[in-house]
């Protein structure tokens, strides 16, 4: 192992390289100082060139830190993640026909890092059949560019699988937080842990190198031995970043770290009563105590704060797809952390936990809704985005509510006194006849036998054997003129037609703690 700056780490990258590169999202465990030596050296050497990059999660502030700072011509040949969403100039690129990228589940990705190390043929799952990753549509591919086809059906016991396809990988680039001379690296720093441990042996494994970007040095056999996540064997170059921050938006916070939990006090205000906090709300009434949770980026992100409004929090097993089991997840910028948690396990376990039908329910975001019950939250509005770990989190879990406002685009509404009103209608349908490309299959859940609601601000849909169905809808609003006239398709409307509950629209907690004892008393007996 030796310990270099970063532009001497970026120069001993080869051209035409597979380069995995570790983190998530908004600078969790990001190696951002490398990202940025890579684009700088790039820009002024020319090299290195024509590059593989593969992360398991977008990484970028939805600005211009982050992957975004690759968006360079040139550099990269073909790119491959999850979500390019929050690297919006690299997206740019992809839209432009300028490199190859791929788009597939972060699910999918973390547990492909596995796979490599263990020299196998790579990930056999049922996760994205049916969907825009199924070889069938667009087998995960963004661009008229990309041809190359890395996702098959195989046939196994019967039945019908998707093969993601291993590569080699020739650097991987990962960050801890303390090195020691040898190379052995811990992260007590981070607020995820992701999937080093697998990065450095799938590059080790292939012949290729690892670089790991640090806070500090330690001694040798200075670090405590369990506390070690990668092994010094494993790592060839040490770049140091003495201003590593935990994300781009918190310098460190021990509670994300895990070293401190928080104090538990009232909340300081209440969350604003609007329309995300109606749909937050009334995802929440679908909760039961003791469930196993995963809240999904935006609106539902919200549901940790209701819940600890309400005194039920403690009630419930919150997870976050990054490993945060338990806790009250970060919300914001800086989601994927978590606080006050029962364990941070590396991301491939806890996407083994939800592919195996681990979680009860779910409240994940909708871009678009058709009438077969599809969801679309990866590709609309012309601009390429990706999936994150949506179609893992959906495809087994039982019961999964999809959350958003009916319209969008300046949509002005106002909650009182147990009702809602709309002063102003969003110009865009979200329920539309066919979704533009399928994330969720409506068609499969039924298979599986998955309860599905669609909750929004003035209606509750379900699932239903013939498609989305009507079920609930808000106190203020006319059925035909608010809602059906706002859809792309005529829905089936249950009768009879149940209320929304005022209490969503009521500025008060809703009093949830005595609801979660009164199905506890129910259970028992």
């Amino acid at each position: 192992m030796r310990v270099v700056d970063a532009n001497e780490a970026v120069r001993a990258i080869p051209d035409g390289a597979t380069v995995l590169v570790g983190g998530s999202g908004g600078g969790h465990a990001v190696p951002q100082a490398m990202i940025t030596a890579l684009a700088e050296v790039f820009a002024t050497t020319g090299h290195p060139r024509d590059l593989t990059t593969v992360r398991v999660v977008g990484l970028g502030d939805f600005g211009d830190v982050g992957f975004s700072q690759l968006a360079l011509p040139g550099l990269q040949r073909r790119t491959i993640g999850s979500n390019i969403g929050n690297e919006p100039r690299l997206g740019e690129l992809v839209a432009d026909e300028q490199l190859e990228a791929y788009s597939f589940p972060q699910g999918v990705l973390s547990q492909l890092c596995r796979a490599i190390a263990a020299g196998q043929p790579g990930v056999v799952t049922q996760v994205g059949m049916g969907t825009y990753v199924d070889p069938r549509q667009t087998g995960g591919r963004q661009n008229d560019r990309t041809t190359e086809d890395l996702v098959e059906v195989v046939e196994l016991a019967g039945q019908e699988w998707l093969l993601y396809r291993a590569f080699p990988v020739d650097v991987t680039i990962i960050r801890a937080t303390t090195a020691d001379l040898d190379g052995n690296l811990t992260m007590e720093d981070e607020a995820v842990e992701g999937e080093v441990l697998h990065m450095a042996m799938a590059a080790r494994n292939s012949g290729g190198m690892v670089i790991a970007q640090v806070a500090r040095l330690a001694a040798r056999g200075s670090l405590p031995m369990r506390a070690v996540r990668v092994p010094g064997a494993l790592v060839d170059l040490v770049v140091v970043d003495e201003h590593q921050r935990q994300t781009y938006a918190t310098a460190y916070s021990p509670y994300y770290a895990g070293v401190l939990r928080p104090p538990v006090q009232p909340p300081s205000s209440r969350p604003a009563l609007d329309v995300r906090t109606v749909i937050a709300r009334r995802s929440l009434l679908d909760f039961s105590p003791g469930d196993v949770v995963n809240l999904g980026f935006g609106i539902s992100q919200g549901i940790g704060a209701i819940a600890a409004d309400e005194g039920v929090a403690d009630q419930l097993v919150l997870t976050v797809e990054q490993g945060v089991f338990g806790g009250v997840p970060a919300a914001g910028v800086d989601g994927g952390a978590g606080s006050g948690y029962q364990a941070l396990v590396p991301q491939t376990a806890m996407f083994d936990f939800y592919d195996g039908g681990g979680l009860d329910v779910a409240s994940l975001s909708f871009a678009e809704v058709d009438a077969e019950g599809n969801v679309n939250v990866h590709a609309f509005e012309g601009r390429l985005r990706g999936p994150g770990g949506f179609p893992n989190i959906s495809a087994f879990t039982p019961r999964v509510n999809f959350v958003g406002t009916l319209t969008a685009g300046g949509l002005r509404t106002e909650v009182t006194d147990g009702r809602l009103a709309i002063l102003e209608e969003g110009r865009q349908q979200k329920m539309v006849q066919r979704v533009g490309q399928i994330t969720f299959s409506g068609a499969l859940a039924r298979e599986r036998g998955q309860e599905v609601r669609y909750i929004t601000e003035r209606a509750v849909f379900a699932l239903g054997e013939e498609g989305l169905e009507l079920i609930e809808v808000a106190r203020g609003i006319d059925v035909e003129k608010d809602i059906l006239a706002r859809m792309a398709f005529r829905p089936r409307v249950r009768e009879p037609l149940a209320t929304m509950d005022p209490r969503l629209f009521r500025p008060e907690p809703m009093g949830l703690a005595d609801d979660f004892a009164a199905r506890g008393t129910e259970e028992v007996r």
